[in-house]
Order: C-alpha cells, then sequence, then structure tokens
C-alpha cells in the first residue's frame, strides 16, 4: 500500500502541482488540504486531527507547504494542531516548533545569535520614541520589516531620520512591534540555501532588481545557480538547526563591511521554484522522499 502523505496549503498553484507531480514518481498519495479545514476532535480517551474529512493522525506524513494568514486565534489554533499531530507520532516536516521560531523574525534570529552565527543587528520593540534613538544608534540607515512576512513585502529601507520617526509612529499608532535592522552593504545580491535533512539541495544567488535592494524573486529577483562551497553548507546547516528546521531556505547575505557572510532568515515554508528552475534539482521529489521515509 502506497503511503499516504498531506500537504497543509494554502492555495492551489505551482508549488501544489509539482508536488502532485512528484507524488507520482516517488510512488505516494498525496492530498492537498486547505490549512482553514484543520478540525479538531476531543473526548476522553481519543484525540483526532481531520481536514477535508481526512483524518490526519493516520496519515504517514504532514508537509506544511504553507501557513496562510489568519487571525491571531486562528493562527495558534493551526499551530495547536500540528504540536497535537507530531505529539500523537506523525511525522510533521516542518515540526510545529520549526514553524513557530522561523515565522516570528525577532525568535529566529535570536536563536540564530544564541548559536554563534553572524547575524544583522538588530533592534526589535513597541516604542516609536525608543525605535528612532535605535535608529540612529545603527548608523541611520535601516530596514524596517513586519515581525511575520515574507518573500520581501512590507520591507521599508530608511536613511532619513524624519522619515523614520514618521514610520516608526505610524506603526506604533497601528499596534505593531517595531523590528528595526541595520541595513547590511552588500554587493546587490544573497544566497538562497535550500536545506533537506541535514543536507544541502541548492543554492542560488538572487540578484536585486536594478533599482531596488531586494533580492527576493517576488519583488523582481533574478535568480542564478551557485556552487556550493563549504563555508556557506556550513552555516546554512547551521542555521537551519538553530531554528529546528529539517526542511529550509536559508538567506545568506555578503557582508561588504564586517566580510564574510552573515545570515538573514530561515523560512521554515520555502518555495523552491526559483531553486528547481535554475538548478535543475527535483526539489518536490527530494521533500516527498523524505518525508515518506521519516517513521512514526
Amino acid at each position: 500500500m502506497r503511503p499516504r502523505l498531506i500537504a497543509l496549503v494554502s492555495g492551489f498553484g505551482w508549488h501544489v502541482e509539482d508536488l502532485q507531480r512528484a507524488s507520482r514518481l516517488v510512488d505516494v498519495q498525496l492530498d492537498a488540504l486547505p490549512f482553514p479545514s484543520v478540525v479538531g476532535r476531543v473526548r476522553s480517551g481519543h484525540a483526532r486531527i481531520e481536514a477535508g474529512g481526512i483524518d490526519l493522525t493516520h496519515a504517514d506524513g504532514i508537509l506544511v507547504r504553507m501557513m496562510p494568514p489568519g487571525t491571531l486565534e486562528q493562527v495558534v489554533f493551526r499551530m495547536d494542531a500540528l504540536h497535537r499531530l507530531g505529539a500523537l507520532g506523525v511525522p510533521v516536516l516542518n515540526p510545529a516548533r520549526a514553524v513557530e521560531v522561523a515565522v516570528d523574525k525577532y525568535l529566529a534570529l535570536a536563536q540564530l545569535e544564541a548559536a554563534g552565527l553572524p547575524v544583522p543587528e538588530t533592534w526589535t520593540g513597541e516604542s516609536a520614541e525608543e525605535a528612532l534613538a535605535a535608529f540612529d544608534e545603527l548608523g541611520r540607515d535601516v530596514v524596517i520589516k513586519p515581525i511575520f512576512g515574507s518573500e520581501g513585502r512590507g520591507l521599508l529601507r530608511v536613511s532619513d531620520r524624519e522619515l523614520a520617526r514618521r514610520a516608526f509612529s505610524t506603526l506604533e499608532r497601528l499596534g505593531s512591534v517595531l523590528y528595526v535592522q541595520k541595513m547590511v552593504r552588500h554587493p546587490g545580491y544573497d544566497l538562497r540555501v535550500f536545506v533537506l535533512g541535514g543536507r544541502v539541495l541548492g543554492v542560488i544567488r538572487r540578484h536585486a532588481p536594478e533599482g531596488d535592494w531586494r533580492t527576493n524573486i517576488a519583488v523582481g529577483g533574478r535568480a542564478e545557480a551557485f556552487s556550493l562551497e563549504r563555508d556557506i553548507e556550513e552555516l546554512a546547516l547551521q542555521a537551519a538547526t538553530a531554528v529546528g528546521a529539517p526542511l529550509a531556505g536559508v538567506d545568506l547575505l555578503p557582508d561588504l563591511d564586517r566580510g564574510g557572510l552573515v545570515v538573514v532568515e530561515v523560512n521554515a515554508v520555502p518555495g523552491w521554484r526559483a531553486l528547481a528552475q535554475a538548478t535543475g534539482v527535483d526539489v518536490a521529489s527530494e521533500i516527498l522522499t523524505y518525508l515518506k521515509g521519516c517513521k512514526r
């Protein structure tokens, strides 16, 4: 009987289609189910997690493909469901704790720093006044980021003090956490390293579009295959381990001022379209093969 794997998704675009293609190659049954369809059932002596009418507690593996936006209650419940599935012995990729850490930029950065890895200097808090003081301390060239967010969206580079003051005041009024990071002077590209199960599947160099400083593919960055070097491999694997993510997209940035690479982020639900196209690696098949081999 073929192993039954479940992908929890927020939509049915290219990545889901690629996983379905790969499922036929690696001989698994794959069901893609919307994350909001997850249901928890509890009664004395019995706990069950379902999605789309399917009992996930009997699945051979769960792939967290994407965590869709939602209210605090919705996101917390989804994480609760992942924790419960893990506690019941169902292999979950990535584990709930890794998703929680990676989605929170401050927590992820703190764990990377605690592991002794190089990270950009960052200030996080809720006070606009204190954020402005941090802006001065960080050299008056910073990137303001949403503490939850991905794909380069919502980023604002600020090097003008009055603009910084206005941005911080607006965010404070909105009840946002202020995440202020010293701008890393880089050569116009970063490296995305795709890690799976303690090895690197591939590396791409992402070039920022002309006139922009962001390298993310989602905002127009250009990807090309990049040779794996020992220092890149070691740093990426250490970063993935620091956040507890067997599956990770690790973003490394060459720091022209300090020299070497800094770890900017670790994505626990990484996309792979650009990497697969640039390197020829069948990432979807690798992911399903790895999950298929995980034991309850």
